[in-house]
């Protein structure tokens, strides 16, 4: 069911460290007759399909699955009526303190959560940020999250980019959106305003790896992986273009490195943008606005994926934040020419976009 967003009070405590833990399940299996001379991982996708291949297989070169008391490997040919037992360790990655945090929560069903995340908000506790995260609040809004991996939080936005986030509550959930994550099943679209005129449409195929000095930022580099975005003017004003965005990756700070990459950096990015020009003949509001937008101008605004019970399409719009729109109003307020539709953002299903390029 689609809910409207919800508050809570914040009232911050210093949580406990975050701390890596197993949850371990036992599933005792007997082989059935038309899984006959199947190999053991096959067989066990078949009978245990909430787990991904590669966690089974894990598995069973662990020696945490027997077959009649017996470890043996993933290629072992399986007979009807054999035993199997399977020992299921699912390693949670944080054990953090449920805080009460408000969350702005767009959909939210028995198997999956969507989240509106506000700029300014940190995704998961690490250094400097210990709580008063998203996954805090998640935590405190369904406790059952703490089962899962990653608190069920799916990917990831950066501090300072605002909304749509996926959140699985579910381990069946899980692999089965992880699986269409890593297939590019899941749509991901973002708003984004940059510097200088875009002319057209296009993409940016370079790979993103770790700088090669500054190690907490990315960079394009051969030694990257494989990264793919594709854009869309949807206005351009005098100096600078809002652009609709979309990946066929998910690397860390993909746009924001792919845009500087291709000397159109997002307006407030204070890690890919370099330092701020203002062009000649800015007005005065136009300058204080551009000099007051200390967060890199980029919002998840539509999310799109096949839900993991019903397998219908779920499709999620978040509207643009407020420093947005307001960013927006002075830069078609700055030069007449610029004064076109910029706020009307809601021709979803008419913006054209490529097949993936990408294998």
């Amino acid at each position: 069911m689609v809910r409207e967003g919800r508050e809570y009070t914040v009232n911050l405590k210093k949580a406990a460290p975050a701390e890596r833990y197993m949850q371990t399940t036992r599933h005792n299996l007997i082989i059935p007759e038309d899984l006959e001379g199947k190999r053991l991982d096959q067989a066990l996708a078949k009978l245990l399909p909430d787990y991904s291949r590669s966690r089974l297989k894990a598995w069973i070169l662990s020696g945490e699955v027997t077959v009649d008391g017996a470890t043996v490997t993933p290629r072992t040919k399986v007979l009807p009526g054999q035993r199997v037992d399977v020992n299921v360790i699912i390693e949670v990655q944080e054990r953090s303190k449920p805080e009460p945090i408000r969350l702005d929560v767009v959909y939210e069903d028995e198997a999956v959560l969507v989240i509106d995340k506000p700029a300014g908000l940190v995704v998961h506790p690490g250094a400097g940020n210990p709580t008063g995260t998203l996954l805090n609040g998640l935590l405190h809004h369904a406790s059952e999250l703490a089962n899962l991996p990653r608190s069920g939080i799916l990917h990831r936005l950066d501090k300072d980019t605002s909304g749509l986030l996926l959140v699985v509550k579910t381990l069946p959930a899980h692999t089965r959106l992880v699986r269409d994550l890593q297939e590019r099943a899941i749509t991901r679209e973002y708003r984004a305003v940059c510097t200088g005129r875009v002319t057209a449409g296009g993409h940016v195929d370079a790979a993103i790896g770790r700088h090669a000095t500054q190690r907490t930022r990315m960079a394009v580099t051969d030694k990257g992986k494989p990264a793919v975005t594709h854009y869309r003017v949807l206005t351009r004003f005098a100096a600078h273009t809002f652009l609709a965005l979309r990946l066929e990756s998910g690397r860390t700070h993909q746009i924001r490195v792919h845009m500087a990459h291709i000397r159109h950096a997002l307006i407030g990015d204070q890690s890919y943008g370099g330092r701020l020009k203002i062009p000649a003949g800015t007005s005065a509001v136009l300058e204080e606005t551009l000099r007051g937008f200390h967060r890199q101008a980029l919002h998840a605004s539509r999310l799109s994926f096949t839900h993991p019970l019903s397998g219908e399409t779920v499709e999620c719009h978040a509207p643009l934040p407020d420093d947005f729109s307001h960013l927006l109003t002075v830069l078609a307020d700055d030069n007449d020419k610029s004064r076109t539709a910029a706020h009307k953002d809601d021709n979803w299903d008419n913006m054209k976009w490529p097949q993936p390029i990408s294998s």
